[in-house]
């Protein structure tokens, strides 16, 4: 049965137990990889460093009248892609060898680390995009009825749960990790021969994936009907406006996602499923799924430095409080209007009244 592993650099050919150490029958590689790989890796690794630098900076420094709840959230999402691109170094180094992992003694170390990292770095990061979206459901469908599960100590203690659940899941890819040596040389690979790992692992996908997307749709869509059936008398440019720009925020925020993410759990559930299946594959077919999970796999990773292009572009609050941190660094501050925040989808819990006291509308909860 053939092995493979989460990541594409860790795809072997054996047949059997006996036969992981030995040379792979089938060593066909996806013509560039060791230039593009590297290349895809340091890429994502600059942007992403530097993206969730500036989103923890900027999210980060409180204001007069403080933060919005769900910057919290914000911020461990960040923090989270933040500690997973320093482990893409070394995958990049890895890739640019054909997938040798050769790191001396510490090799085996950096091998379970990096793979934990990259492990709970999947499960916090979607927990905590389907937080942000259950916040999102309760600030406007439930404004009312949900005051304690989006106060202050409510949302630190999710942030919390998230981490402890994440950091607990991706224990067996401390336990599965391990670097083997053949005559090609030394790889960082998953041992996939046990039937109760790849169960493992293909629950995990869906419980990672499948729920998740479920969850942020759900409600998203509910979001959006909840808008549309209570603002259809403020039928004015500006409040029409805002409800464009609220529906383009939640497609791209599902559409990111989704387009991030969606090839790799495909191609990790084929895989899986043949495994499991015990079907004798050829070498072409093996050459197709390692290739796909390559791509896959370096596609999901973008989704570590899509997140503060998002809030960057889509986010009014956001851009507003890194200019007051740009005038404030060179000397001219600018006061940051607080009664503009809730032009934002994340505005502050403070902020999100019913009603159109003021010229404001429901609609200004999500934009």
């Amino acid at each position: 049965m053939a092995a493979y592993t989460d990541y594409p650099d860790d795809y072997n050919d054996t047949d059997t137990d006996e036969d992981i150490l030995n040379i792979s029958v089938c060593t066909s590689h996806l013509r560039g990889a060791n230039v593009f790989l590297p290349m895809s890796y340091y890429l994502i690794f600059f942007t992403g460093f530097l993206g969730n630098l500036f989103v923890i900076t900027v999210v980060g420094r409180k204001g007069r009248r403080g933060g919005r709840l769900v910057d919290t959230f914000i911020i461990n999402l960040a923090l989270a892609d933040l500690i997973f691109v320093l482990t893409l170094p070394l995958w990049a180094i890895s890739a640019s060898q054909n997938g040798s992992w050769n790191f001396g003694e510490a090799g085996d170390l950096l091998c379970k680390l990096s793979s934990y990292v990259i492990a709970v770095n999947r499960f916090s990061n979607i927990f905590f995009l389907t937080c942000m979206s259950i916040d999102r459901y309760l600030a406007v469908v439930k404004l009312m009825d949900s005051r304690y599960l989006r106060s202050s100590r409510c949302i630190r203690a999710t942030c919390a749960a998230v981490w402890l659940i994440s950091l607990v899941l991706g224990i067996p890819s401390l336990l599965y990790r391990e670097v083997v040596v053949s005559d090609e040389g030394p790889s960082c690979v998953e041992n996939n021969n046990s039937s109760f790992f790849l169960w493992l692992s293909l629950t995990m996908a869906l419980l990672t994936f499948v729920f998740p997307v479920l969850i942020i749709v759900l409600c998203y869509g509910t979001i959006v009907m909840h808008l549309n059936k209570h603002c259809v008398a403020a039928v004015n440019p500006r409040a029409e406006a805002r409800r464009r720009h609220s529906v383009k925020m939640v497609l791209s925020i599902i559409v990111a996602f989704v387009v991030s993410w969606l090839p790799f759990n495909i191609f990790k559930a084929i895989i899986i499923g043949s495994q499991l299946s015990d079907i004798t594959l050829s070498c072409e077919t093996k050459t197709w799924q390692r290739n796909g999970l390559l791509i896959s796999c370096c596609l999901a990773f973008f989704n570590s430095c899509v997140n503060p292009a998002i809030y960057f572009f889509l986010d009014h609050y956001f851009r507003r409080r890194a200019e007051y941190l740009y005038k404030t660094c060179i000397g001219k501050p600018k006061l940051l209007h607080s009664h503009n925040s809730s032009a934002s989808f994340t505005n502050a819990g403070t902020s999100e009244s019913f009603g159109t006291t003021g010229g404001r509308s429901q609609l200004q909860m999500v934009e």
